[in-house]
């Protein structure tokens, strides 16, 4: 069931924010705890309780459950209800096709601008990374990636990678908490904001595309594929 933490969560934010009840909105603040790591996968999204804290109707928010499955992010399973989605090794292989994509494309033609806030996602990820905090380098890698792409000023690509990221939350979800996994692109996040600093997006870009087969490679061979 859907935890009163998230339920809580959501009251809140429902009560400071007008959102005129859309669709839209319901669907972002699930995605958001998704890509947060506060819904995990196998998770049901219980509709009475969801409809409740969010304060919506329920076609509305049935519309939003109706836009996440697109999505892939949860599924309806007849007569049971709406689950937060177990990514396969296809959902793997999709969501990187559409990272390779974006972000060396991010990278490369992103208008220039400070580093300062990437730098500071790479000290953090350090700092978990030292105490073995597995938890807190995704949380970070997570943000990383965010960031890259906000450079973009776009709030489709935002949108995208929102959803990207959601996804990525829950593959990494199945794969437990594995420090192998998240501490070696710590390193490789740092070296791409030297790129950038230094002026060189290119070579940035050709290391994120290159991170990116390397990433997807030990996640098809964490859950055999």
């Amino acid at each position: 069931m859907t935890s009163e933490g998230v339920l809580a969560s959501l009251r809140a934010q429902a009560r400071s924010t007008k959102h005129a009840e859309t669709s839209t909105w319901v669907a972002a603040q699930l995605r958001q705890r998704i890509a947060d790591g506060d819904l995990a996968p196998g998770a049901k999204l219980a509709e009475e309780a969801l409809r409740e804290a969010l304060g919506v109707s329920r076609n509305t928010l049935r519309e939003a459950f109706a836009t996440l499955h697109a999505e892939r992010v949860v599924t309806r399973i007849p007569n049971r209800g709406v689950f937060v989605s177990h990514p396969t090794p296809d959902d793997i292989r999709e969501i990187y096709r559409a990272r390779r994509l974006v972000e060396p494309a991010s990278l490369l033609w992103s208008p220039s601008g400070p580093t300062q806030h990437l730098g500071k996602i790479v000290r953090q990820a350090r700092k978990a990374a030292e105490v073995g905090d597995v938890p807190a380098m995704a949380n970070a890698n997570q943000e990383f990636h965010r960031a890259l792409v906000a450079r973009a000023g776009s709030e489709r690509l935002d949108s995208l990678m929102e959803q990207i990221l959601a996804e990525m939350r829950l593959v990494f979800a199945t794969m437990g908490s594995d420090p192998r996994f998240h501490a070696p692109y710590v390193e490789d996040n740092a070296r791409i904001v030297e790129l950038l600093e230094a002026g060189n997006p290119a070579e940035a870009a050709e290391l994120m595309a290159d991170y990116l087969d390397r990433a997807e490679r030990q996640l098809l061979a964490a859950v055999g594929a």
